[in-house]
């Protein structure tokens, strides 16, 4: 039997089909012995596997045998359960994971954009609860220079001349500035500023327009607009409050490096049953 190369099983109603590599990944598991032992839990029915336990849980830990990582839903909330479920089959990296909600469960993102007018310039300030989310859109925006001549500084035509891109402002990891807008220098030159957002090529230089791309990017990634307020209306500040629920990254698992601690997960439990 442990020849296999196609295993079935069915588990709690649910058909799964995998290789016997995949649930050898720990071959002190319940699932790898399987293949080799008359395992009363795992009865053999007209060649598959029949083992009466949940079948949707047991998705994760197909998953997670598959992947070698912890990717759950954004609405998961049986860590419980699915602990209980790595436990019987005797995945005690898995159950030892699951036990550490806070590092699986996704957590509250909030961000929020400030926009300000002043005569032909507008400012922008972000700031982000998460940096990484900061550093991602900070890599999404880039401010561009030039020179303008006898154009309106909300012109939608670049000068002629060319454009050279500016570091962002980043006061903090969690946060950024930047402007758009032209400035009055000499005569009829003006300095102008572009401001880019990818995946969009265009560059704009009007501060409604800049806002208006900008909302709309936040919310295709996922953000949810949740308030909007006059900071100062002296300053004519805007303040937009997005959020958004951060799905941790999959926690991967090394299987060289957890065999040694499973042994002794293992032998931690086994000593627990005794002592009952």
């Amino acid at each position: 039997m442990s020849n296999r190369e196609v295993v079935v099983l069915s588990v709690g109603g649910m058909r799964f089909v995998t290789r016997a590599s995949t649930l050898q990944q720990f071959p002190e598991s319940r699932l790898a012995r399987m293949l080799n032992s008359g395992d009363q839990e795992f009865k053999l029915v007209n060649g598959e596997f029949f083992v009466d336990r949940d079948g949707t849980l047991f998705s994760y830990i197909m998953d997670f045998l598959r992947t070698l990582q912890v990717s759950l839903p954004t609405d998961f909330s049986d860590y419980q359960r699915l602990q209980r479920e790595a436990e019987f089959y005797e995945l005690y990296p898995l159950a030892d994971l699951l036990s550490q909600e806070r590092l699986l469960k996704p957590r509250l993102e909030i961000l929020e954009v400030r926009f300000s007018f002043q005569e032909m310039q507008a400012f922008f300030r972000i700031f982000g609860s998460c940096s990484t989310t900061v550093e991602m859109l900070a890599g999404q925006i880039t401010v561009f220079t030039g020179q303008q001549s006898g154009q309106s500084w909300n012109s939608p035509f670049p000068s002629q001349k060319p454009l050279v891109p500016l570091p962002l402002e980043r006061p903090s990891h969690h946060d950024m500035v930047f402007q758009c807008g032209s400035d009055y220098s000499a005569g009829d030159q003006f300095m102008a500023r572009y401001v880019s957002i990818q995946p969009d090529n265009r560059k704009l230089i009007n501060g409604t327009n800049v806002l208006g791309l900008l909302l709309d990017t936040l919310l295709k990634d996922g953000f949810r607009l949740i308030s909007t307020r006059t900071v100062s209306s002296e300053e004519k500040v805007e303040c937009y409050t997005f959020e958004r629920m951060k799905r941790p990254a999959g926690l991967t698992i090394t299987v060289n490096q957890t065999l040694s601690s499973s042994r002794v997960a293992q032998t931690k439990r086994s000593q627990a049953q005794k002592g009952k």
